[in-house]
Order: C-alpha cells, then sequence, then structure tokens
C-alpha cells in the first residue's frame, strides 16, 4: 500500500502528469497572459476591417502550403521537471524525427533524476505526443475556426517579428483547450508565441496552470523553440516543466551547417 507520505507524493505526481500531457506539448509563464494589453500598438489600416476568421483563413492557408514543403526533421529536445525555486527533479534528453505526413519517432539520448518522475511525467508526454501523431489520441485541440474565436487586439513587435496579436477564445469548455493570447507573424502568418491557460479546470490537485510556446523561424519553416509551463499543485506549491528545442535538420537525412540550423529567432507544433 505504501505510507500516506508516499501516496500523497504519487498523488502529486499524477496532478503534474495530467497538466503536462496536456499543455506540455503546447507550451509556459514567462509574462502573464494579461501583460500584452499595456503596450500594444492601435491596429495598421490594413488590418482595421479584418475579422477573426479572416485571419483565421490567412493563418491556415499559410501553414498547410508550409507543411506540403515539410517533408523531414529531426531535432534535439530537452525535457526538464523543477520547483519554481530551480531544483530539477529530472531531465531528459530526446532525439526526435518527424517524417510527412504524421510520423513521429523519439529516441531518448539521456536522462538524470527521479525515474519516478521521468517515468510518469516526461516519458508519458512523449508517448501522448507519439500517441497524437499517429490518430490514436482523438483530442482536436488544434487552432482553428472550429475551436476557438480570434478578437483581434492590436499590434506589437516580439524579439525581430512584427506581430498581429489576438485574443483566442475557445468555443467549449474542453481541458484540452486554452484560452489566452496568440502572436501572429505579420509577413508569414504563422504563429510567433501562445500564452494562455487551461479553458477547464484539469484535476482537483491543480489550482492554477499557465503556459508560453515560443516559436523560431528556420528558413522558410516555423518551428518550436521554447515550452514552459507552471503548474501550482495544490499543498505542494508550483512546478514547471520546460521544453528546449533545438538542433534543428529539415528536409534532410543529415544535419545542415550552423548556419542552415540557426534560428532567426523565436513560433506551430507539427
Amino acid at each position: 500500500m505504501g505510507t500516506p507520505h508516499i501516496l500523497m507524493r504519487r498523488a502529486v505526481v499524477v496532478a503534474i502528469v495530467c497538466d503536462f500531457t496536456l499543455f506540455g506539448g503546447l507550451a509556459g509563464v514567462e509574462a502573464g497572459v494579461g501583460e500584452v494589453a499595456e503596450d500594444l500598438a492601435p491596429l495598421e489600416t490594413r488590418f482595421q476591417t479584418m475579422t477573426g476568421d479572416e485571419l483565421f483563413a490567412k493563418l491556415v492557408e499559410q501553414n498547410q502550403l508550409r507543411d506540403l514543403r515539410l517533408r523531414h526533421y529531426s531535432a534535439l529536445r530537452t525535457y526538464n521537471v523543477a520547483s519554481d525555486k530551480g531544483k530539477v527533479y529530472a531531465e531528459e534528453v530526446v532525439r526526435v524525427e518527424y517524417r510527412a505526413p504524421d510520423h513521429k519517432t523519439f529516441v531518448v539520448d539521456s536522462e538524470k533524476g527521479s525515474s519516478l518522475v521521468r517515468d510518469l511525467v516526461l516519458k508519458r508526454l512523449i508517448e501522448s505526443e507519439s500517441e497524437t501523431s499517429k490518430g490514436r489520441a482523438h483530442h482536436d485541440s488544434s487552432i482553428k475556426p472550429a475551436n476557438y474565436e480570434f478578437e483581434l487586439l492590436g499590434e506589437q513587435i516580439f524579439g525581430p517579428y512584427h506581430c498581429l496579436v489576438v485574443h483566442a477564445a475557445p468555443r467549449r469548455q474542453d481541458k484540452y483547450l486554452f484560452e489566452g493570447n496568440v502572436w501572429i507573424d505579420t509577413a508569414d502568418y504563422a504563429i510567433v508565441r501562445i500564452a494562455g491557460h487551461p479553458a477547464k479546470s484539469l484535476s482537483f490537485w491543480i489550482t492554477r496552470a499557465e503556459f508560453v510556446r515560443q516559436y523560431q523561424k528556420i528558413g522558410e519553416f516555423w518551428l518550436p523553440l521554447k515550452d514552459e509551463t507552471v503548474v501550482h499543485v495544490r499543498l505542494n506549491g508550483n512546478k514547471v516543466l520546460t521544453i528546449d528545442h533545438g538542433g534543428y535538420a529539415i528536409n534532410s537525412d543529415t544535419a545542415g551547417s550552423a548556419q542552415d540550423l540557426a534560428p532567426q529567432n523565436q513560433a506551430e507544433e507539427r
């Protein structure tokens, strides 16, 4: 059965799993969702009459065009689970291989820290993404008109990107959806950043959860740069999952040159 202390610890780990499995693949909290409204610029004339549906149409169209050209990529991901004080519980470095249209493989390069956290959080997270890519999971969380309404808030420079900032409101209360803000590059109509929180409470143990995902542009493609998910676990404080994405080789079976792989900076999970 185990002692009460061990049972409590396992319950907390399971609670973290529930949240990270849902939102670790999405995104973190480097800035609160509401902070963006303070320094937004008004919409330029060309965007003032644009509706949320029109913006969605451009976003979907450009993403589909990029998807058609993305045949393969490999990348290194570093998964890290820590307390908000910086204490690391577990870390795993994983090589990810994607081949169009929907095949992903994951190979662990190295791991350290708690085997309990690695097994119940990190491996569960990786398995969840693998199942989703193979169509075994049927959670429709895509950023598309069937799931979200867009409201244009204004414009903002984020890194080197000139972005439209929109509020994404979920069309239903679903723990696989989020409410928050999305930064969309005005040149490529690609997602640069997402910041939000679950549209529905995740569990009794999770009293608050927030995430941020940032993307990077490599050549003509936009791929994940960093995810950070912060959850407040009842009786156990804040826990942080960070996923760093790097070492991309795109449309090639071998890594490209350093110049080819250098991100142009911070943005649509494949």
